[in-house]
């Protein structure tokens, strides 16, 4: 199996993230814990991981890409709301998992706007979208019911086994048993993180 990305250790003032390595058809989980520090947490690392802020520690292999949130402007959203057919392009593969998932439900139609999908629903379309450009991922399933994000996270998992890989960046410990290896990220000792806080190497 080939190596995607090597970390020998993230030290910051705050935390350390222990080393691991990810390779082809793995997904690992990295727990970030629950808190007002897990979003800026994660923004942190995943532009290490993706390799857009350079890590001595981080080797990164394959580029990896980090799916977002689905973003609209309100003027787009009143005037030009995006679709799904839209969205996913005409030349779509029906097949796919993760479309075939989200047409499942009788109320998501090609025509149905963006902006009234579910949490899981959105997440289904963004890793399409993703995975039709790109094998390897860095993701998260914030805003997503215990349910959905079983099911999102086993369907990455699936799409992965072929040369694929991703990283899960969580705030729940749920996936540990599905995950390819567990990480969770130490804090220094006598810390307690705030609710914001800007992170620096140390």
């Amino acid at each position: 199996m080939k190596i995607v990305l090597e970390n020998k250790g993230i030290k910051t003032d705050t935390f350390y993230v222990p080393p691991f390595v990810l390779y082809e058809g793995e997904v690992v989980v990295v727990y970030l814990s629950g808190g007002g520090h897990y979003y800026d947490t994660e923004m942190f690392l995943k532009d290490i991981f993706c390799g857009n802020t350079e890590h001595k520690n981080v080797i990164v292999n394959k580029k990896m890409t980090f799916i977002d949130y689905f973003r609209e402007s309100n003027f787009r959203d009143i005037f030009f709301p995006s679709r799904v057919n839209r969205y996913i392009k005409k030349d779509a593969d029906l097949t796919n998992p993760f479309l075939v998932k989200l047409f499942e439900d009788k109320y998501v139609t090609k025509e149905t706007k963006m902006n009234k999908l579910g949490g899981t629903q959105r997440k289904l379309i963004r890793l399409y979208v993703a995975f039709s450009k790109t094998k390897d991922i860095i993701f998260d399933l914030a805003g997503l019911d215990p349910q959905g994000a079983e099911l999102t996270f086993k369907m990455v998992k699936e799409q992965v086994k072929n040369e694929g890989s991703a990283i899960l960046l969580d705030n729940f410990p749920d996936m540990k048993e599905h995950a390819s290896k567990y990480i969770e990220l130490e804090w220094n000792e006598g810390y307690v993180p705030p609710p914001k806080k800007n992170l620096n190497f140390n």
